[in-house]
């Protein structure tokens, strides 16, 4: 009976072993949980997608295969204007959000700064804020109103209320002052980190040979944080073309008045969920992603990234 026992066990476990536990399948089942997120929650998305945008819907349930035409009815003045819009707000976002948080890293990791803990507590907090509290607090704050607290503070200097919900540039002043706001501290936190593996002996060397502070950043220290930007300014590209919940909280709707700052991905949803036609939506949605990939393409390639190092 003993026998019996120990028997059993080792043959599931000599099975086990030339099966699922063998060299040649554990990689794959090892791999397969993976496969199956990436399948379930991203390749079936992006081929439905695919579908969805060659057929017209009546309903949400029937459809009708049309082709190519809903990325025909996409040339339209108002698909334009949103991508105008989300362009210069990615412009903005990125020529502020990289530069300013990298200046300020390099005070804030130099050895005569003090509380630099306290300045990267300080610019974080508002990564911690709920966006939709901190664009009903901006809606509030950036009001046409007298009594609202950018007019007021304008009105110090003797300047009339501006209507920064109300008109083209105002309105893309205050989404850009609001991207600033939330994300300043996250990418100062990537550069601060990312200062950190830059070794010391480097700086030590160039002090000796005479580099002063300017050839010491940009010999140094840009150098050194160059992956850190590509992927900055990576995910600002993403974060802006993917830009809707503040759009929304700003405004109240996905489609502001006159598309004075209506998106991209404000265009989609107002599409699919206000005006049913989820066809035309699913074709925003896959320009959307060609032209994200594009710009990410020649933004890698403009720094570099696909040339081959010298050996």
């Amino acid at each position: 009976m003993d026998a019996a026992k120990t028997a059993g066990p080792s043959k599931v476990k000599v099975y086990l072993n030339k099966t699922i536990l063998s060299p040649k399948a554990a990689p794959y089942i090892f791999v397969l949980p993976f496969l199956i997120t990436f399948s379930v929650f991203f390749l079936y998305p992006f081929l439905s997608s695919i579908h969805l945008s060659t057929q017209r819907f009546e309903g949400f349930t029937i459809s009708t295969f049309v082709g190519l035409d809903n990325y025909r009815q996409l040339l339209n003045p108002r698909f334009f204007e949103a991508i105008r819009v989300t362009m210069t707000y990615t412009f903005w976002t990125i020529a502020i959000l990289v530069p300013v948080p990298l200046f300020l890293a390099v005070l804030i990791n130099s050895k005569l700064s003090v509380g630099g803990g306290f300045f990267k507590s300080v610019f974080f907090i508002p990564q911690l804020t709920s966006i939709i509290v901190a664009g009903m607090f901006f809606r509030f704050a950036f009001s046409s109103t007298d009594t609202a607290l950018l007019n007021t503070l304008v009105g110090f200097f003797g300047i009339d209320p501006v209507p920064w919900l109300r008109e083209r540039v105002p309105a893309m002043i205050t989404m850009v002052t609001l991207a600033v706001w939330r994300w300043f501290g996250v990418n100062l936190i990537y550069f601060l980190a990312s200062m950190q593996g830059i070794s010391q002996d480097l700086y030590e060397a160039a002090s000796i040979d005479g580099a002063g502070a300017w050839k010491r950043f940009v010999h140094i220290t840009l150098p050194g944080l160059k992956p850190t930007i590509v992927y900055v300014i990576a995910i600002s590209v993403f974060g802006g073309f993917s830009m809707f919940a503040e759009s929304f909280a700003l405004f109240g709707a996905a489609r502001t008045p006159g598309d004075i700052a209506s998106t991209m991905v404000g265009y989609i949803f107002s599409q699919a969920f206000n005006e049913g036609r989820l066809g035309l939506a699913a074709a925003a949605g896959m320009s959307l992603l060609a032209l994200v990939m594009v710009i990410n393409i020649i933004i890698l390639f403009l720094f570099g990234t696909f040339r081959k190092e010298d050996a």
